[in-house]
């Protein structure tokens, strides 16, 4: 699961963040936080007044669409590394909600304006050794959970840069890359100008966003493939292998599975690591159609958590879940994108053994739940708005695990907007 979201469950997970102690070193991260706000502001302003060398594609940070990155971001030679580019985005997220879920900040169940993000990426192109670093400040809002202030995200889950590494390639199919690394695993991607919608889905929940590890890519025609040894839900205990292997059938279909799981239990625990779920196994099929101005991507998605009491996991536990993503363009300049997911748990359960602590994966024990959620987009050049409906309901849930103050609720109705440039 996500950090900052239902791992305990809502109501759990709550609890458990207002009573967590302040970290040695967290008020230097806010201020890291602050300051850099205020760089990538200073720095998207002074690049949008200087003349832009053209670039090929870049292929990082990932794009889902409906929004599109800037086609001719700044660039220049960096004589033997190829050549340098700076790309980023400044976003700003408005976020209101029915029977919000406390938080970190219990005002956050309230109407709020945050930052989205204010990241930059610096990365290199065209040489045999290239390196990618994402900096800066981001929200990462989620389907049915607490809505948790950008600043708080970044200081308590992957810090001021949450993605960086370093590509060899080894030939023109093989290459290798090590360090802060985007998840392989799921459809949809970290942060909000990645994806068809500005908060994430349920299915999204289970997965883990950024782990340290190393990856090793192949690609040959329309296989690709990739598999990554990493610390999981960013656990720092490198017993966890993932892995991706892409089929493209057609000009217009890809199937793409991917496994992932521990291979040995780590008792971590932490607001970027979940117990459970670090401690699970994920299994994915995923398709995605694409033709002309209409996708869509439907996927499955099943995980498995064994049970270990000398970790804290008394009773195993599964869910199951089912999405679907589409959008279409309407035009040049707008967009439709809409999201159908349902999710289900079971086991976890401890019946009336008094010594046991539940397996909880998401509304409680065998709990259940389905959204739906439509965001339609408006995207002119390099700026964006667009604005978001959701609606989030629990079918089965445990007493004390549900939506509102006293997580007694079952329905969640979630308005957002966000708007920015992708400079």
């Amino acid at each position: 699961m996500k950090p900052l979201k239902p791992s305990l469950a809502p109501a759990a997970t709550a609890t458990a963040e207002a009573g967590r102690p302040t970290r040695p070193g967290s008020g230097r991260r806010r201020t890291l936080c602050r300051g850099a706000v205020g760089a990538v502001a200073i720095m998207a302003g002074s690049m949008m007044g200087l003349g832009q060398a053209a670039a090929e594609p870049l292929s990082a940070p990932s794009f889902g669409g409906p929004l599109r990155p800037n086609p001719d971001p700044m660039s220049m030679d960096a004589g033997v590394f190829g050549r340098l580019h700076i790309t980023g985005q400044i976003t700003g997220i408005g976020n209101a909600q029915t029977n919000g879920i406390p938080g970190v900040d219990p005002r956050t169940t309230d109407p709020l304006v945050d930052i989205g993000n204010a990241q930059i990426q610096v990365q290199t192109t065209g040489a045999p050794l290239t390196f990618f670093v994402q900096g800066g400040v981001y929200s990462l809002p989620s389907l049915g959970s607490a809505y948790t202030r950008a600043t708080d995200v970044t200081d308590q889950l992957y810090g001021p840069v949450p993605v960086a590494y370093g590509k060899l390639e080894l030939s023109p199919n093989f290459s290798v890359q090590a360090g802060l690394l985007p998840t392989l695993i799921g459809a949809e991607s970290t942060f909000t100008f990645q994806n068809m919608n500005i908060a994430r889905g349920l299915l999204w929940n289970q997965e883990p966003a950024i782990s340290r590890g190393v990856q090793v890519n192949y690609s040959n025609g329309p296989v690709n493939a990739s598999v990554s040894v990493n610390d999981g839900f960013y656990s720092g205990d490198y017993n966890w292998v993932s892995g991706l292997v892409s089929y493209a059938a057609t000009p217009s279909s890809t199937i793409t599975l991917v496994a992932a799981g521990n291979f040995a239990e780590s008792g971590k625990a932490g607001a970027a690591t979940p117990l459970a779920q670090n401690n699970s196994s994920i299994f994915n099929v995923i398709y995605t159609y694409v033709d002309g101005p209409l996708t869509l991507q439907p996927y499955l998605q099943y995980t498995t958590v064994r049970s270990n009491r000398d970790i804290g996991i008394d009773r195993s536990a599964e869910t199951f879940g089912g999405a679907l993503l589409a959008r279409y363009a309407i035009n040049e300049n707008f967009s439709i994108a809409g999201r159908a997911e349902y999710i289900a748990s079971s086991g976890g359960d401890c019946g009336v053994a008094a010594d046991c602590a539940p397996t909880n994966l998401l509304y409680g024990p065998k709990s259940r739940a389905w959204s739906l959620t439509v965001t339609p987009t408006y995207q002119r050049g390099i700026f964006f708005a667009r604005t978001e409906l959701s609606y989030t309901r629990i079918d089965r849930v445990t007493e004390g695990y549900g939506f509102g103050s006293n997580f007694d609720k079952r329905d969640q109705v979630r308005g957002m907007f966000e708007a920015g440039v992708l400079f």
